[in-house]
């Protein structure tokens, strides 16, 4: 089975491999199809990114596509930076200004204060009319100041609760046991082996 990733960014499509890694299915990116229009996630939840940004490179490529949106969501914030957790910092966002903004909102808030959860929604499109979603999510608290060096996004100033390291000082292995991305595509493989005829 082919499957193209719905999203330009390596880290994402790193993990995304990584973890499908053991599957039957041979993963194609947007790489593969450079003429694929950009596609405005202005949805206002995770699900209706995914699931637009799905349909829609399912529609273009005339293959299934999976697509994923996830982000950040501190509780003290109301659930900031949420769906705009990519571009928290405005126009010239990346994930440094990113996670200095954040630190910055927080800066006033006690240890107590500080929990958030990392959210991840999954669509499988199989055509331009047929879209499955699966969720994961991780809880967990912002640290004060980024620690680690791998992972992206926010991962630098996570740390999922029962840990006392960042998703950024983990290794790749033990990040995705546990992180939001991986409880999604976890359900994902299940869903293929069970339903689909490979």
């Amino acid at each position: 089975m082919e499957l193209v990733l719905a999203t330009r960014n390596k880290k994402k499509i790193e993990e995304i491999a990584r973890i499908t890694s053991g599957m039957p299915v041979s993963v194609l990116t947007l790489d593969d199809f450079p003429l694929c229009p950009e596609i405005e996630e202005d949805g206002a939840t995770f699900e209706e990114n995914a699931v637009k940004k799905a349909l829609a490179v399912a529609k273009y490529t005339g293959k299934p596509s999976l697509a994923d949106d996830s982000g950040l969501e501190v509780y003290a914030l109301h659930g900031a930076p949420g769906t705009l957790s990519a571009r928290y910092s405005g126009e010239s966002a990346d994930d440094r200004r990113n996670v200095e903004k954040l630190l910055f909102e927080m800066r006033l808030l006690k240890e107590e204060e500080r929990k958030a959860q990392f959210v991840c929604y999954i669509a499988l499109a199989l055509n331009e009319a047929s879209v499955i979603t699966f969720h994961g999510h991780v809880e967990g608290t912002i640290g004060t100041e980024p620690k680690g060096f791998n992972g992206f996004g926010y991962d630098p100033v996570f740390y999922p609760e029962g840990y006392d390291r960042t998703f950024a000082e983990m290794g790749a292995e033990e990040k995705d046991n546990i992180s939001h991305r991986g409880k999604a595509l976890r359900d994902f493989q299940r869903f293929l082996r069970e339903r689909i005829d490979l």
